[in-house]
């Protein structure tokens, strides 16, 4: 079942023992889900901010907040708050990598007309939340963990100031137009079906071991499962092209239209996105033919560009592959990390 978030009238805010001090900034508990919608403008605001073209609704955004993966909302959620206005958050999240390491993860979004205030001091109480959680598990190797972007310098600086350094690069990638993806047979004995509910476990168990061998690439929970059904943009399984060979998932390319974002931005985008071939159906021309019936599906809907992300040292050859498929890389981000205290 998704998760209960507490009843916000029932709960007076308190500080939140792990920010600094700020003249004239409250850093305290969030209140959800009253606050859901705020902090949902928040981070649609500053995102486009920094130059990252995400949209997320607020049904999007309250479906993620009640599937959290090791995240306690109560705990671990800290808003910054201006003249009575939510202007900034952070959220602690953590997971274990396949190889054992378990990352921490450093999730802050700021108002761009505040984010030189509450974005260092947002950091400083998710990262002292993220030491507290991270005491009590066993010793070993343990990370920090944080995003940012090429054009978002004032979360760039604020990372390198406190120690981060990027250790992963992905590109977001454009293919300007829907036009039919030449030469890309599906192989044969593989054939895609219409995705049924009851299959729903088997293609997200057959994504996850896909990955296992990616750079890192976590040990998944229910929540993760969970937010996976449930998704209200991304889980449209009308646009997914699910392989089979027989009752074996071969692969996938989990495609959907971000609509809200589309509506926002005037324009006609779909996501070829979720790609993903098991091992023993790879360098067959699998993800190609998958790529291409998504790319068709798209353009069925009305769209008329396409998008996907890719990292840029994937071991499969997912960025040259996508860019014979006429994808452009146009951003990058980067994953930045920060080693914490053995132990």
């Amino acid at each position: 079942m998704p998760r209960e978030l507490h009843d916000g009238a029932a709960m007076t805010p308190t500080a939140y023992p792990t920010a600094p001090p700020v003249e004239g900034v409250i850093f305290r508990h969030a209140v959800l889900p009253d606050e859901l919608a705020t902090m949902n403008d928040v981070a649609n605001t500053a995102r486009r901010a920094e130059g990252t073209e995400w949209v997320t609704s607020y049904e999007a955004f309250r479906t993620y907040y009640e599937n959290l993966s090791n995240c306690d909302p109560a705990t671990d959620i800290v808003v910054a708050e201006r003249d009575g206005t939510v202007v900034g958050y952070g959220r602690a999240s953590w997971l274990e990598e396949v190889a054992g390491d378990r990352i921490y993860d450093v999730t802050v979004l700021a108002h761009p007309d505040h984010a030189t205030q509450v974005m260092d001091p947002l950091h400083e109480a998710v990262e002292g939340r993220l030491r507290q959680i991270a005491a009590a598990h066993p010793a070993g190797t343990k990370h920090f963990q944080a995003e940012s972007s090429d054009a978002a310098t004032i979360r760039t600086a604020v990372l390198e100031t406190r120690g981060y350094q990027p250790v992963r690069y992905s590109f977001y990638m454009l293919r300007p137009s829907l036009d039919d993806l030449h030469d890309a047979p599906m192989p044969d004995g593989i054939e895609v079906r219409p995705v049924t509910p009851d299959q729903l476990r088997q293609i997200f168990d057959a994504d996850v071991e896909a990955f296992r061998d990616h750079w890192g690439a976590s040990l998944p929970t229910e929540e993760d499962f969970r937010q996976f059904v449930a998704d209200p943009v991304q889980g449209d399984t009308s646009l997914w092209q699910v392989a089979w060979d027989g009752d074996q998932v071969a692969g996938m390319v989990r495609g959907y239209i971000n609509r809200d974002e589309n509506e926002l931005l005037g324009r006609r985008r779909g996501f070829v996105e979720n790609i993903s071939v098991r091992r023993p159906y790879r360098r067959r021309g699998l993800a190609r033919a998958l790529i291409g019936l998504t790319i068709r599906a798209l353009r069925e809907r009305g769209m008329t560009e396409g998008a996907l992300g890719v990292d840029t040292e994937n071991p499969s050859g997912a960025l040259r592959l996508y860019e014979s498929c006429g994808f452009v890389a146009v951003t990058r981000d980067a994953v930045y990390r920060k080693s914490l205290p053995a132990g």
